[in-house]
C-alpha cells in the first residue's frame, strides 16, 4: 500500500525520506524521497494499512483516502501488487523524523508545494515508481480533487 499525502488547501503533499540499502552505487543518494507505504499484513485492509503507515510513518491522519489505482509493479520477477492511493491530510505542522524504533525505521518527513514535488519528478530527484505515478496522477486531476477536497 502506498499512499500521496495531499492537503488540497494548500496544495502541498507530504512526502518521506528513508535509506534504502539495494540503491547504494546505483544511484547518487542512497536516501530517496518516497510516499507513505507498508505491506498488508494478514486479514488487514489496505485502507488500514493506509491509516496505519501515515501515522507511523510521518506523524499524519488521513480525513479521506481517493484510490488511484491497483499494479504489479514488475510482474515479470514478482506477485507484488500495489495499491495506491491519495490521502486528505492537513499538511500543517508536519515534518520532523519519524518512524518504528522497533523497526529500525529513520524516516524524514517534509512538506513540499505540489510544483516543487512535480519539479522534483522532472528532475529526477524522485526515482520511486509509486512516486511518480501518484504525482502524475494528482497532476492530472488536481482540479477535481482540490474541488472536492477544498
Amino acid at each position: 500500500v502506498c499512499v500521496l499525502p495531499y492537503d488540497a488547501k494548500r496544495d502541498e503533499v507530504v512526502l518521506i525520506e528513508q535509506f534504502r540499502v539495494g540503491v547504494i552505487g546505483k544511484h547518487e543518494n542512497p536516501w530517496l524521497i518516497e510516499m507513505v507505504a507498508g505491506l498488508i499484513d494478514k486479514k488487514e485492509e489496505p485502507e488500514e494499512v493506509a491509516h496505519r503507515e501515515a501515522q507511523e510513518e510521518a506523524g499524519l491522519t488521513f480525513n479521506a483516502l481517493w484510490p488511484i489505482t491497483k499494479y504489479f509493479p514488475s510482474p515479470g520477477g514478482s506477485n507484488e501488487f500495489v495499491h495506491l492511493y491519495l490521502g486528505k491530510c492537513d499538511s500543517e505542522g508536519a515534518g520532523g523524523l519519524h518512524g518504528l524504533v522497533e523497526e529500525a525505521e529513520d524516516i524524514r518527513v517534509s512538506v513540499w508545494s505540489f510544483d516543487d514535488a512535480m519539479q522534483a519528478v522532472r528532475d529526477g530527484r524522485i526515482v520511486n515508481a509509486a512516486t511518480i505515478i501518484a504525482m502524475q496522477w494528482l497532476a492530472l486531476n488536481r482540479a477535481e480533487v482540490r474541488g472536492l477536497w477544498s
